[in-house]
């Protein structure tokens, strides 16, 4: 994944960066280390505790900084750089609230030439999760034609493309996931509703290795001009 966030954007050392809802690095602290950026990468997320794991200090090609996409998009947190080359979010677009206003507001961060990218689960999803799980991710996800319009909108040229890739995860791991609330939407149903949907997934899939398609979409954006 990181490798081909890095493809899309077309990144270079000595683009400035940012990884917007960055969470604890992962994808960001991949990338570093593929790029060997010269500015470190902003890794920008709400939660500090999440930032914390980056360590303490952080590498030094990783740079934290505790605000939402709303702070940055608003610029009620101001950012080193005053300029970005490139940003992605990694599935964190779901969180905005007002996803029109907020990706219009990251675009203004972008130098001419700077290209953000969006990476999002589609609208629907063919993982082996209970069927009230896979019925709210559909109810809640944005759709990415939506995205795409909206960078539009903020007066990018855009695309949208899609990359799948096959998993195999050993079925009781998976349901251990589950019941961990490994995805934000599993948190919208209570402990015995995730208990009664793992009994669901059991009768469903008796395999003891599940084997399903993990499908993204990938709406990147870039500003015109030239960058410096």
């Amino acid at each position: 994944m990181s490798g081909q966030i890095a493809k899309a954007l077309r990144l270079a050392p000595t683009d400035r960066i940012a990884d917007v809802g960055s969470g604890t690095g992962l994808f960001a602290r991949e990338v570093a280390n593929q790029l060997q950026p010269r500015h470190p990468i902003l890794c920008i997320d709400p939660s500090e505790a999440m930032l914390s794991q980056l360590g303490a200090p952080p590498p030094a090609n990783l740079a934290p900084i505790v605000a939402s996409a709303e702070d940055i998009a608003e610029a009620r947190t101001r950012l080193p750089y005053a300029q970005l080359d490139a940003m992605w979010l990694k599935e964190s677009v779901h969180h905005v609230a007002d996803q029109e206003h907020t990706l219009c507001g990251l675009v203004d961060q972008l130098a001419p030439g700077g290209r953000v990218l969006v990476v999002m689960l589609p609208g629907a999803i063919q993982y082996p999760l209970f069927k009230a799980a896979l019925a709210r991710f559909e109810e809640l996800q944005p759709n990415p034609d939506v995205i795409e319009g909206h960078l539009r909108t903020a007066g990018l040229k855009a695309s949208l493309t899609y990359i799948e890739h096959e998993l195999r995860i050993d079925r009781d791991k998976y349901l251990s996931m589950v019941r961990a609330r490994y995805m934000s939407l599993l948190f919208t149903f209570s402990d015995d509703e995730i208990e009664m949907g793992i009994e669901e997934m059991r009768l469903a899939h008796p395999e003891p290795v599940l084997v399903f398609p993990d499908r993204f979409a990938f709406v990147l954006g870039q500003r015109r001009g030239v960058s410096a």
